[in-house]
Formats: structure tokens, sequence, C-alpha cells
């Protein structure tokens, strides 16, 4: 039976518990210790009361869950019941106050649902129909939630994103019988959440994505895409994002609105590279990297609108005082937010790349080029790449400036200088394409 195949995933101590039955001499009966759980029948949809016995694995109880009111919860840890299968009372003994709440509350879900004439309504068992409502968000009606979800056409697909979108508490409660379901081990309340929230992806909707990318949530989501039921493990992607992906501030960014994207943008990237990048449609791939753009492009542009950030970078630069490896860590910040710029507008580009010019980008990169650190080197270089595809006259109007000899000199030096083949192919890259904007300069 499936639910004793279960049994062992959910051998969790809230969840033990002795099963009692009165006897005919008003005496109970201790008929076994194990392990119960709120589960559907093989090959039918009702929801039953399954007790597995923790020692044999046989089940000690299956009992029907009744819409009647027929169930007692007495003190914290005891539910009991007269069940009309055995004509008889029934009583479940639990170990833990928690594991009793847990169950109980299962039950009035199930209950309630069975009472709930829109759940049977072919709202949701047809999706021929149009689509009325969505589900309450309990462990009992997750099947439901999932049918929804990945059984709508494509009218039911936008009337299920503005239901969605309607319902602010929707992610919330979601993200909550998430917990729970982590909590108690419950694998297949994970896997059925996994199906749902990559079904709700899959809907492509931004309104959506904003709700799911905030800060509030993001972890969580991501959290509830570990669980993939065709993955033999289960993943460690919180793990991975809390211990081994550190966010170094080269120089700290005061603004909480810009270190939020930041992370989020990184997030974004890591669910469409690693989480789901086996599963993720062109369009929907599409959307993702639109909002690491749009992202990107709002991080550079309040970066170079703030002059006290820019001012402050340079004199860490340029400070006798500041550390070789925090001067590093600088230049490559540096680099990455030029190469960023590649998001804005190209009039903002461009404005950018003069107002770094102006700062003394080029006597960084001088420095730079002039380290044992074949990486600085690398940085550097590329540093004036992204400035010759941008604009190659910013460069040759410095290097023809006294002050910029010494930079032309290192370009000519690393021609001649074992580096490597690639860095080589870099000082080529770079003399060829000042030559090349003089001479397009000279016919002018």
């Amino acid at each position: 039976m499936g639910a004793q195949e279960k049994s062992q995933a959910n051998a969790n101590p809230m969840q033990r518990v002795k099963v009692y039955r009165l006897n005919d001499d008003g005496k109970w009966d201790d008929q076994g210790t194990g392990h119960v759980t709120v589960d559907s029948m093989e090959r039918s949809e009702e929801l039953c009361l399954f007790v597995i016995d923790e020692e044999d694995n046989e089940t000690i109880l299956l009992h029907r869950i009744s819409p009647d009111d027929i169930y007692r919860k007495q003190e914290d840890t005891i539910i009991s019941w007269r069940d009309p299968e055995y004509s008889t009372e029934l009583a479940l003994s639990f170990q833990e106050p928690t594991g009793c709440s847990y169950i109980w509350d299962n039950i009035c879900n199930v209950q309630r649902n069975l009472n709930f004439n829109s759940l049977n309504s072919e709202t949701f068992h047809s999706m021929n129909s149009e689509l009325r409502e969505l589900p309450p968000i309990e462990l009992s009606t997750l099947p439901l939630i999932l049918k929804t979800v990945t059984e709508s056409g494509i009218a039911d697909q936008m009337r299920l994103t503005e239901l969605i979108l309607n319902d602010q508490d929707f992610f919330r409660k979601l993200m909550d019988l998430f917990r729970i379901c982590e909590d108690l081990e419950n694998i297949d309340g994970l896997h059925m959440i996994f199906k749902i929230i990559k079904g709700i992806i899959l809907l492509n909707s931004p309104q959506i994505f904003e709700k799911i990318f905030g800060d509030e949530l993001m972890m969580d989501i991501i959290g509830s895409l570990e669980y993939d039921p065709d993955v033999p493990h289960v993943q460690h992607h919180r793990n991975f994002l809390k211990e081994h992906v550190v966010f170094k501030e080269a120089i700290p960014i005061r603004d909480p609105l810009v270190l939020s994207k930041i992370h989020q943008t990184y997030r974004v990237g890591y669910l469409k590279d690693v989480v789901l990048a086996r599963v993720l449609d062109e369009a929907t791939v599409a959307n993702l990297n639109s909002i690491i753009h749009g992202n990107n492009a709002y991080v550079v542009s309040l970066l170079k609108d703030d002059s006290t950030f820019i001012q402050e970078l340079f004199a860490r630069l340029r400070s006798p005082t500041t550390l070789e490896e925090s001067k590093k860590n600088l230049v490559h910040f540096l680099h990455e937010f030029c190469g960023l710029s590649k998001s804005l507008q190209m009039v903002q580009q461009l404005r950018l790349f003069r107002d770094l010019m102006n700062e003394g980008i080029f006597d960084i990169v001088t420095d730079a080029l002039q380290s044992q650190d074949k990486k600085l080197v690398l940085t550097g270089t590329d540093i004036l790449i992204l400035f010759l595809n941008q604009d190659p006259n910013l460069l040759r109007s410095y290097v023809v400036r006294q002050e910029g000899i010494p930079l032309l000199g290192l370009l000519v030096k690393g021609m001649i200088t074992d580096f490597g083949e690639d860095m080589h192919c870099q000082f080529l890259e770079i003399l060829r394409s000042l030559l090349d904007s003089y001479t397009l300069s000279g016919a002018q």
C-alpha cells in the first residue's frame, strides 16, 4: 500500500500515536503504536487516517474521514470518534501535542472541504468550464490546487493568473504550508508544492514574478523547488545561497533597495540557470532575463547618479592606506559596474563612461596593469575593451596626453610579455582598436 511506503518518510515523533479501541467491557484496548498520516487511498480520492505500525510496517488503522461531526479532541493529545465501520469507539493518543493539533486541523480541513459544495462543482473538476475561484490553501486541497494549476487551458491560465494575483495571501499561505510539510517531512506534500510552484512560474506572468521574487518570499520559493519528484535526492539550493554565496561589498552600498535588487538578480539567475534550467521554456527564460536586465539597469542607474558613492569609490582606489586586497576587490567591482552599464540606454552608457574617465578610471587601470596578479591585469584590460566598445576616442584622447603615456607604454609592454595566449590577444585587440580609431579620426 502507498501509505505504508510513505510511513518511513513520515516517521516523525510529532505523528507518533497509540491506537485504542473501546471493548465490550468499556475498557480501552491498546491496538499498537505507529505513525499517523492523512492521505488518499489507492485509486481513490477519499482521504483517510492511516496508522502504520512502527515495527513491522503493517496497517494498524485505516479510517475514511467522515464529513459528519463525530470527532472529539480531548485535552492536548487525544482524538477520539465513534467509527461507523467498526461500530465502536476509537482513539489516537499522540506522543506530542503539536502532532495532535496538526492531525486535528487536517481532519477539520477535510471535513470542511467535503461539505464545501464549490469544491465538487465543475469549476475544479472540469477544465472545460470557466474557473471561478481557487481552492482554499490547505494540506487536503493540494491535489486540487495542483490539478487547477497544471491542467488549465490557455483561457483558464489567464483566469488562474488573475485569481492568484487577486488573492493577496495566496503565496504566503502556500509557503506556510510548505514549511509545515517540511517540518513534518511530508514528502508527498512537498512534491505537490514543487509542482504547483513550477506550474505557476510557467504561467510566465511578470506580475506573479514581482510577488514571488520579493525579499519576503524568494528563499521559501527556492526552498519549495528543492523537492523535485523527478530527482532522486533533495536539493540544497537554500544552503548554497546562504552558506556558499558570499556577497562582497567592495564599497558599502547604503541604499537598501539597491541591495535588494542585487540579491534578487543573483537569485533569479540561479533559479533560471540551476534550479529550473531543464524545465523552463524559451518565453519564461526571456522574461526572467528581462527581470535581470531591468534590475541591472536600475542598480547602475542609481549608483551612477550617487555622486557620494562614485567619489568614495575612487577615493579608496587612490588612497595609499587602502589595503592591496581591498584595491583588487574595488577594481573587480569597477569592471563589473562598467559591464552592467550595458543595461542602460546608449546615451546614458556614454555619459557614464565619460564621467568615469573624468574621475580617473584610466589612472586606476594603469596601476592595475602593473600588478603581479595576472587576474587583476586581465580585469584592467577588460575595462579598457569595454571603453573601446563604447567609444574608442575616450581611451585614445587619454593615451595621447602626457598623463596617458605610461598606460600606452604598458599596453606595448604587454604585447611582448608572456602573460599567456589569452592575455596577449587582449593587448593586441586594445592596440589595434586604438590604431583603428586614430586612422578613422585622421581620415575625417
